[in-house]
């Protein structure tokens, strides 16, 4: 087997282990076997490349492995899950970043260190040259856009502010990057001004990616990161394209394409389209007042746990007010001490709950719940009219019912968790504070419903201490 040979079957191993581990994602009890596959087949594809480029100075290669090995290590050893949005963001940033930064690399090495009076496109050629520009564009934009989102998640960046004329200046924006780096690489001859234009391309795009993020607000976040991630693919192919590495193109595509799939999943569980969650205009309602209200009843952690001795079944419903408090291990204690009484358990996830998707199967399982009590809402909701206790912890809009009997509601159609069906329904919340909709959840005012006021943290273990201590 010659070394051509070799290097081809390579690629269709780490090919396989791409596609293997993308189907092992989708599964809560497989996902982390998948994802270990998806690495060793991104490390294969590195030295699969690495073999096709023959000789090079290795001594860059290990010092670069090393480096952002040292960094990846660094930013997930000291990360809780509640920040695995805001990491996932930077991720995608890093991997738009990286192709914008190979594709910028091509045209400094080819272009710009062998100055000719030919144009661009006829040194790196027509095809070359055009995704060159492409994965400058999108990866430059997927940078910006992932810094924002990021500092949103993390509210370091709080509101949504409105940018005039948005998607105008949007499309210009996008236009004049295209058009810089179009004259870049066909309309000049020289280094001097194409290195120009196209340092012009890289701040369009910068600017494009911000104008894109920065009005949407942070219950748009799953399906924008989604978004950012099947865009970091897309550049990722594109660069492929530009190098001629086959590897690149399709790891890149199927990036982009699970990325866009995962997008549609997203926007078809909160009933939007694309378009309109890039318009930004979710939650324009404003807060509602608490005096909005008018009957809302109030427990203390005694008198629920009373009810939870004689439940035989309970459903426990995560969202994001489960992450930021810290409550997984809470809410784990809880459902071991209820398991222990004999009740029958299970957590009830949303494809949208949190601030990613899948962030609540990726919270419960630092708190290593069983992925068997991990139920999603197509299959779970069937039961929960059969369901002594439902027990809402910090989600809002995924259980509010105006969804399915308010036809003017915001949220009109959007999917939910129909915890209202449940037998008796407790609330653990802060305050009766809107969610990321505006609007005021109708399930607080159901005759069978009970408000927990307080931490998340704190209320679950409270509960869980009842239990034990009533035997």
């Amino acid at each position: 087997m010659n070394v051509t040979e070799l290097t081809a079957l390579l690629a269709l191993a780490s090919i396989a282990l791409f596609v293997i581990g993308l189907k092992r994602l989708s599964r809560v009890r497989t996902a982390r076997s998948g994802n270990a596959l998806m690495a060793a087949g991104m490390l294969l594809a590195v030295l699969i490349t690495l073999l096709e480029i023959g000789l090079v100075d290795y001594r860059w290669i290990i010092g670069g492995l090393a480096l952002g090995a040292a960094i990846g290590v660094a930013i997930v050893v000291r990360a809780q899950a509640t920040q695995m949005p805001e990491i996932v963001a930077r991720f995608n940033g890093f991997g738009g970043a990286a192709s914008a930064l190979v594709a910028l690399s091509l045209f400094w090495l080819e272009v710009v260190q062998t100055p000719s009076q030919a144009t661009a496109a006829s040194v790196l050629g027509g095809t070359a040259g055009t995704t060159l520009v492409l994965s400058v564009l999108i990866g430059s934009a997927t940078l910006s856009g992932s810094i924002l989102a990021e500092l949103k998640l993390r509210g370091t960046l709080s509101g949504s502010p409105r940018i005039p004329g948005r998607t105008a200046v949007m499309g210009a924006l996008l236009l004049a990057g295209l058009a810089l780096g179009a004259v870049a690489v066909f309309g000049v001859e020289g280094a001097g001004l194409a290195a120009a234009l196209v340092v012009g391309l890289v701040l369009a795009s910068l600017l494009a990616g911000v104008v894109l993020v920065l009005p949407i607000g942070g219950a748009d976040m799953p399906v924008v990161i989604s978004l950012l991630n099947s865009l970091s693919g897309l550049a990722a192919a594109a660069a492929g394209f530009a190098l001629t590495n086959q590897l690149l193109i399709i790891a890149g595509t199927i990036v982009g394409a699970a990325g866009l799939i995962l997008t549609q999943i997203m926007c078809v569980a909160m009933n939007r389209s694309l378009v309109n969650v890039i318009a930004g205009s979710f939650g324009e309602g404003g807060d509602v007042e608490h005096g909005e209200y008018g009957h809302v009843v109030a427990a203390d952690p005694e008198s629920a746990a009373m009810v939870l001795e004689a439940a035989g079944s309970v459903i426990i419903v995560p969202g994001y007010g489960l992450a930021a408090a810290r409550a997984q291990n809470a809410a784990h204690d809880l459902a071991k001490a209820l398991i222990a009484r004999g009740t029958e358990v299970r957590f009830a996830i949303h494809p949208v709950a949190g601030r990613m998707p899948g962030h609540m199967n990726v919270v419960l399982a630092e708190a290593e719940v069983p992925y068997e009590l991990l139920f999603e809402m197509d299959v779970i909701n069937a039961e929960f009219s059969s369901t002594d206790v439902a027990i809402v912890v910090g989600a809002n809009d995924v259980v509010n019912p105006a969804a399915n009997d308010t036809p003017g509601s915001p949220i009109a159609g959007m999917p939910i968790l129909e915890v209202e069906h449940a037998r008796q329904v407790f609330v653990i919340k802060r305050s009766l504070s809107p969610g990321y909709a505006g609007i005021k959840n109708e399930l607080f005012e159901r005759d069978h419903t009970a408000m927990l006021y307080g931490d998340a943290k704190q209320v679950l273990t409270e509960l869980a201490a009842e239990l034990q201590s009533a035997g």
